[in-house]
């Protein structure tokens, strides 16, 4: 294997450095907040510092933002599509770096870090192709008529997880402002690296200054003040139900509107008629798909007794395969992003064999002597009750739950506090869509776990939030209605 690249050759070619600023109004600007570490999850050491925004760079980007809302607003439509579009011709042509970066400050393997970048490119390509295209609809009146128009909100904060960063990124930035919105970004403060340089890239595409800001932060100071801020009139928020929470008691206060994608403990059913190879990939592939840190991941495998311990034997033998190691090297499986994530998966594990359930794979042999690696594991004996079937573990870690027939199945998926998304597998199409029906989720995916892409509406039902991002109907959620009605008379004047 060749030598991986040094993290600082990675930032030095980026043109960050080792020191982070905002971006704010056009310029670099560097926070007046207490310094905040970047760590490489791959090494456990030290890869940049930022000084967090704080109250004074928040107010300064969002007063910027509202300074460029006008003139972005009032744009015609095919200048901000032209934009757009020019974005993601720059993503395109920074692609190596941005999956570098990517790689570097999440951990993930550097296959995953490229999709992440093609996805974040394939956004500002779809929402340019809409920008020119926000309609209303006529209404007929009794002696006149009735129009409804689809209107920015104005500055629209965007705060960001850190398990995608330029992906979650560009998921919400790209159709707030095709909708004609300014925006402020807070990316987590664990990885703030790509969020940075895709401000500096929209910049170099022609966007004006202020339209979108960057602000790296700690969700407390830097989120706090973005949310409470009273010239922000919309707010998207991924991440936690305990922050969503304070995000929508924040926002409620000011009775500002909100998306809200709050993580998810997906299902997926498994019928005794299903492809079980392909079904125990999906149930791999969530593991794998940057160490299990995905909010849709399919963590919950819902099997048919009957095919219950052939599924598990086919899944044990794909995880005996895994590469696991630095993200720059593109290994199968990367580092968690901290040792606290990775120290809180392996507390759900021993817990869950505590209470009974029983460790399925060979989780032996080597992992880096650095960094915050765990290896996969397959657990089972898993009953819908346990704290591993209800909690979002956000690890590399499976769990299989036995059932019966298609009515309990259904009602193990559907019993829990989460509905983000669900998969089914079965070659019965009457099944899938009785399914698909029956379950409490905001996106049901058949015989194929991920699956979707940009144009396919997402989010959540129950916990997993409110409102929806990607394909149209997330400018929806962008953009607010007016109603105008004019009365003609009776034409007698």
């Amino acid at each position: 294997m060749s030598a991986l690249p040094a993290p600082e050759s990675v930032l030095a070619r980026t043109g960050l450095g080792a020191v982070l600023k905002a971006v704010v109004g056009g310029s670099e600007v560097a926070g007046t907040g207490p310094e905040q570490v970047v760590i490489d999850p791959a090494t456990g050491r030290r890869l940049a510092v930022f000084h967090d925004a704080g109250d004074d760079l928040v107010s300064r980007a969002v007063a910027s933002a509202a300074a460029a809302r006008r003139a972005w607003g009032v744009n015609d439509g095919t200048r901000r599509a032209g934009l757009l579009l020019r974005i993601a011709q720059l993503v395109r042509q920074r692609a190596a770096d941005l999956a570098a970066a990517e790689s570097l400050d999440s951990g993930k393997p550097l296959n995953q870090a490229r999709a992440d970048v093609e996805t974040a490119a394939r956004y500002f390509e779809f929402y340019a192709g809409i920008a020119d295209k926000i309609y209303g609809e006529s209404l007929e009146q009794p002696t006149g008529f009735a129009y409804t128009r689809r209107e920015p909100y104005g500055v629209v904060a965007v705060i960001t997880p850190w398990n995608s960063p330029i992906a979650q990124m560009s998921r919400s930035v790209a159709p707030a402002l095709a909708a004609g919105n300014t925006v402020v970004v807070k990316p987590s403060e664990l990885t703030p690296l790509t969020s940075i340089l895709l401000g500096r890239l929209m910049l170099a595409a022609g966007l004006p200054a202020g339209v979108c800001n960057v602000i790296p932060g700690a969700g407390p100071s830097a989120g706090s003040a973005l949310v409470r801020h009273p010239d922000v009139s919309f707010v998207s928020f991924t991440g936690s139900v305990q922050t969503g929470r304070a995000v929508s008691r924040a926002a409620g206060d000011r009775i500002v509107a909100t998306n809200l994608e709050l993580g998810g403990k997906s299902a997926t059913l498994v019928f005794p008629d299903a492809d079980l190879a392909a079904a125990a990939r999906a149930g791999v592939a969530a593991v794998v798909r940057n160490a299990g840190q995905s909010c849709f991941a399919c963590t919950r495998l819902v099997a048919h007794r009957s095919i219950h311990d052939h599924l598990i034997e086919l899944m044990s033998r794909q995880l005996a395969k895994l590469t696991i190691g630095p993200g720059l090297g593109s290994p199968d499986l990367g580092p968690l992003v901290s040792a606290g994530q990775r120290d809180r998966a392996r507390g759900f594990i021993d817990r869950a064999v505590a209470d009974g359930a029983t460790v399925a794979n060979d989780v032996g042999g080597d992992v880096p002597p650095e960094g915050f690696f765990l290896r996969p594991h397959l657990v089972v004996n898993v009953r819908n009750e346990m704290e591993i079937a209800q909690q979002e573990v956000f690890g590399p870690v499976q769990s299989v739950i036995a059932v019966d027939d298609e009515d309990e199945a259904v009602a193990v998926a559907n019993a829990s506090r989460y509905g983000l998304a669900a998969g089914i597998f079965t070659s019965s199409l009457d099944r899938a869509h009785r399914c698909a029906h029956r379950l409490e989720a905001g996106q049901v995916q058949i015989n194929r776990f991920p699956a979707g892409g940009v144009d396919t509406p997402f989010g959540g039902y129950k916990q997993s939030g409110l409102g929806r991002e990607k394909g149209v109907e997330a400018l929806r959620h962008y953009t607010q209605l007016k109603t105008i009605i004019v009365e003609l008379g009776d034409g007698d004047g």
